[in-house]
């Protein structure tokens, strides 16, 4: 049951003594980690592919391992055990509903390739899959190539959705010809006909599906994916056009399958049941026209908790028994009261299966921290007898603007005034001060003086609300104001495009030092020159509600701060764009042993800055030489000698070579 109620005030600011335990609740690890994550007693996060009572990794030590074997952060990390465990969870509510309602049919997954086409992927669910009959799904002529290629075993499913010419269907049919199980679902009336006489001239027997526009439309970001203006699908008007051309080909008996889908990641449960419903009724009533549907295909949709509130799109209000309660159940009881057989169940849950299994390991290059702690680092009274060791910069003298002497005895106020007035007299004078540096009337150097106070007298008032419920909203608008920007060493557009396009949640937070409490909060800017490249959409799991700001630690001089975003695994590597040219980042596959020991089974490495070049059509022979011909008209000119023009051609062969990220 998620937690939906709001408490006052943010329970972090009233801890005293840190604990692994805050961090669980602060960082919401409990809620998104599900079986698969956790925090150990060093203050790491730790991995438990199995499942919970499985081997235990650390993270951190795996980062650290891996920086000795020269595998680059950003990384991605993948974890093939988290998906055998999700399929084998999502096989075992099948047959535990399947076993408790009596349910005539079988349970029979299939992976949509759209989900994560990476190969080593792509390999793991079909090795995964083999003690549960997985099977795949296809929405392209390139996926169904892929299908064909590495799926073997013969029991196994291959769905092929999508649009479909001549050569994908004729493909499609050859393939079931040699011997493959592969179902061509309708998407669009034109495709029947085509199926059809392909399948008289090949003479082969069709495995058949329509894909059925239901009126029932899902809800969250992919809702328009689903309802009767969906993209895909046969209205019923269409079915029944198509049940006449199959009639005229003597092929009704090839009529298998049915399948719908109204989205990916739906967050209620309400509309799946009506979904499965108006599906099994269209089925029943097939059945009156003397089809015989073997299997229903359920489709996508069961969703990933990812911020645990329940009521957004990034969210669920239902566990995956739930889930498969309901298919099982609805779909029963139509077939029942129409005196209809119970056919197999296919779903295609992807997201479900390999959300988890992936993560982003990052570090923090440098940060701009707002919120001022050392106040005679930032400014100096003439009178106070403190050293000044900014060399006058920030120094408060006689002649310094009357505004400005304003906004500091604001300041020295703060303990003996009230707050509320404090905060208002801070603010507006902020304004005045705007103001009068636009129009001329400050220099720079004030602007610099009191931008400087403003930010001290900010900090500090910040302090003085912290925790105190009477003064919460003044609290929260300093807290956003004051949140610092940690520069982090990855790109939104390449590793979590999601984020950016869609604003989706995902979890993220220190994969260390989670036995200290955080004291500061930022938001997180990427590497790229992109206003928009940055993260500014984190769940406070204290008040159940996004903020613009994380809870992170202080960064320590020449020690590293490793972060990670979670649940990376469904559609961010296939959608990462290469904005700035960063390209796709280091990739290992972990896997672990029975005894808790783990291997890099696989290390993919990300591209060079030669690799995103040749993309856009440059090529290396011709920039070498470009830039060839300018050091040498450099050393013609005496601007470089002939060493110093070596060192600059050597070093931007050894770039083009190079980590499009930072070392």
């Amino acid at each position: 049951m998620k937690k939906t109620s709001v408490v006052p005030f943010s329970p972090i600011e009233k801890v005293e003594k840190w604990t692994i335990e805050e961090s669980l609740k602060a960082y919401g690890v409990d809620v998104w980690g599900g079986d698969f994550f956790t925090l150990n007693s060093n203050g790491h996060v730790e991995i438990t592919p199995q499942g919970a009572e499985g081997p235990h990794l650390d993270l951190y030590k795996i980062v650290t391992e891996l920086g000795k074997q020269n595998v680059r952060l950003p990384v991605l990390i993948r974890f093939p055990d988290i998906i055998h465990s999700q399929m084998k969870k999502l096989s075992t509510c099948f047959d535990k509903a399947i076993q408790e309602y009596g349910y005539q049919g079988k349970y029979q997954g299939v992976f949509p390739i759209k989900v994560n086409q990476q190969s080593y992927v792509i390999k793991d669910i079909i090795k995964s899959g083999g003690s549960y009959n997985f099977g795949l799904e296809v929405g392209s002529k390139p996926e169904l190539l892929i299908a064909l290629a590495l799926l073997t075993e013969p029991d196994r499913i291959i769905i092929c959705n999508g649009f479909k010419d001549a050569e994908y269907i004729q493909t499609a049919l050859l393939s079931l010809k040699a011997g493959m199980r592969i179902f061509i679902v309708v998407e669009r009336l034109e495709e029947l006909n085509i199926i059809l006489k392909t399948a008289q001239n090949l003479k082969v027997e069709p495995n058949i599906g329509f894909r059925v526009k239901l009126n029932t439309q899902g809800n969250g970001k992919w809702m328009e994916s689903s309802g009767f203006k969906s993209k895909f699908g046969l209205t019923a008007s269409e079915i029944v056009q198509g049940l006449e051309i199959l009639k005229e080909y003597s092929a009704l008996e090839h009529l298998k399958l049915l399948h719908f889908h109204i989205g990916s990641q739906v967050p209620s449960i309400h509309p799946i049941k009506s979904a499965i419903r108006e599906a099994a009724r269209t089925m029943t009533e097939l059945y009156q026209f003397g089809v015989k549907i073997e299997y229903m295909d359920v489709g996508g949709g069961l969703g990933v908790d990812y911020d645990g509130t329940g009521q957004s799109h990034s969210s669920t209000n239902y566990s995956t028994q739930e889930y498969v309660n309901d298919i099982v159940y609805h779909l029963q009881t139509i077939c029942d009261e129409n005196n209809s057989p119970h056919p197999h169940i296919i779903s295609e849950s992807g997201r479900f299966i390999v959300a988890h299994s992936s993560l982003l390991v990052f570090n923090v290059m440098d940060a701009n921290l707002i919120e001022k702690d050392m106040e005679s680092d930032f400014f100096f009274d003439k009178n106070s007898g403190k050293t000044n060791t900014a060399k006058n910069a920030f120094l408060i003298e006689d002649n310094t603007h009357a505004f400005v002497k304003d906004l500091y005895e604001i300041y020295k106020g703060l303990e003996k005034n009230p707050i509320s007035e404090s905060f208002n007299d801070l603010i507006e004078k902020k304004k005045d001060i705007h103001q009068l540096f636009i129009y001329g009337v400050l220099n720079l150097k004030e602007a610099a003086l009191a931008e400087n106070i403003y930010c001290v007298a900010a900090s500090r008032l910040k302090k003085l609300t912290e925790g105190k419920e009477d003064y919460e909203e003044i609290f929260q608008v300093l807290t956003d104001e004051l949140a610092d920007i940690y520069f982090s060493n990855f790109s939104v557009f390449q590793s979590l495009p999601d984020s950016w396009a869609l604003g989706h949640l995902f979890p993220i937070m220190p994969i260390h030092r989670l036995d200290e409490k955080p004291m500061r909060r930022a938001s997180l800017a990427d590497l790229t020159c992109d206003s928009d490249g940055k993260i500014a959409h984190f769940m406070n799991y204290q008040l159940w509600k996004n903020e613009k700001h994380l809870m992170v630690h202080s960064l320590k001089k020449g020690v590293p701060y490793y972060m990670a975003a979670f649940l990376t695994g469904a559609y961010q590597e296939i959608l990462g764009d290469m904005h700035n040219l960063f390209g796709d980042t280091d990739a290992i596959h972990v896997s672990i042993s029975k005894n808790g020991n783990y291997s890099v089974d696989h290390h993919v490495e990300g591209d060079s800055i030669y690799d995103m070049l040749k993309y856009v059509g440059y090529h290396k022979r011709d920039l070498m030489e470009k830039l060839h011909q300018r050091t040498e008209g450099a050393v013609l000119n005496g601007k470089l000698s002939r060493e110093e023009a070596g060192k600059l051609l050597k070093n931007y062969s050894q770039a083009l070579a190079g980590y499009t990220y930072l070392g």
